[in-house]
């Protein structure tokens, strides 16, 4: 499956208003069976942008490409480059309210999984199990000649070995961990190599135009087919790679629910969007259903 590299996407006005309303969402949780797909929506509260939101980051940044990272050496150098200076940011990002309410639905046994398009491992954070990261992970770094996975904290120690000093402040920290910095502030920095090939080395995670696992992409629509319902939390749902599986859930009858504050392209499909903060309102839903969200990890 390829990623379409869909940046934006423009609501019609003909789209069902959100809500405010938490019923339906809690009633599909008491009933259990429910599986959950969340976007960078629910990574906000912990300080990591959005792409699409108010404020989103594509009002200024626009995500590296999978064709542009492999075939260019300097989009390589710029990616490292503000790579390296956000993951000191995202890597101290810590697990919010809609985390810890998505692990104590899955504590209890409310779910039947967890997908996430995230790349910042918070689900787990937070105790959530069996996450399946649909989009890889920043925390692992992969070699595009032989195939070996290491830390992302490794990578760090020897970009921060190769380029000592490198500390330019950035305009921001972008839903992909990528700093927002200028070509005078990216300068000489120095990329480096594959310890066991020499190859050149990318963070495991799906860029833009770049295919999901077959695989992956399987088991996501395993997971579809055994829930009873579909729970869309901060996912605008423009790129194909989550919309899918809310077509998917619809055509099978499996009522969708969405929980975001703007208008997204699953809202015909849904029985309900609430337009509602993801923290404030999945705690309300947790409180409603007698669930005590303090007893996940936050580690």
């Amino acid at each position: 499956m390829r990623m379409r590299p869909t940046l934006s996407w423009t609501p019609g006005a003909d789209l069902p208003p959100g809500t405010t309303d938490l019923a339906p969402v809690a009633d599909a949780l008491r009933a259990g069976g429910v599986l959950v797909l969340s976007g960078a929506g629910i990574s906000t509260e912990s300080g990591i942008p959005d792409y699409r939101g108010e404020g989103g980051s594509l009002s200024r940044h626009t995500p590296m490409t999978y064709q542009d990272f492999t075939a260019h050496p300097e989009a390589r150098r710029r990616y490292w480059a503000r790579s390296h200076l956000g993951w000191r940011t995202f890597g101290r990002a810590r697990p919010n309210a809609g985390h810890r309410s998505v692990a104590a639905f899955g504590r209890y046994g409310l779910l039947t999984g967890v997908i996430t398009q995230n790349v910042d491992g918070l689900h787990q954070a937070a105790g959530s199990e069996g996450v399946v990261e649909l989009h890889g992970s920043l925390d692992r770094v992969v070699c595009l000649s032989c195939g070996v996975l290491s830390p992302r904290r490794e990578l760090a120690r020897r970009l921060e070995e190769a380029n000592a000093g490198f500390s330019p402040v950035a305009a921001g920290i972008n839903p992909d961990g990528d700093a927002d910095l200028t070509d005078e502030q990216v300068g000489d920095f120095r990329v480096v190599p594959c310890t066991v090939c020499g190859g050149v080395l990318k963070p495991d995670v799906v860029f833009f135009g770049e295919n999901v696992p077959p695989r992956r992409v399987e088991h996501c629509r395993e997971l579809v087919r055994g829930a009873s319902s579909l729970l869309v939390l901060g996912s605008s749902l423009t790129v194909m790679s989550g919309l899918r599986f809310v077509r998917q859930a619809a055509e099978a009858g499996k009522p969708v629910l969405i929980v975001n504050r703007d208008a997204t392209r699953g809202d015909r499909l849904a029985v309900t969007r609430v337009a509602l903060p993801l923290g404030p309102a999945l705690t309300t839903v947790a409180d409603r259903l007698g669930l005590r969200v303090g007893d996940a990890a936050t580690a």
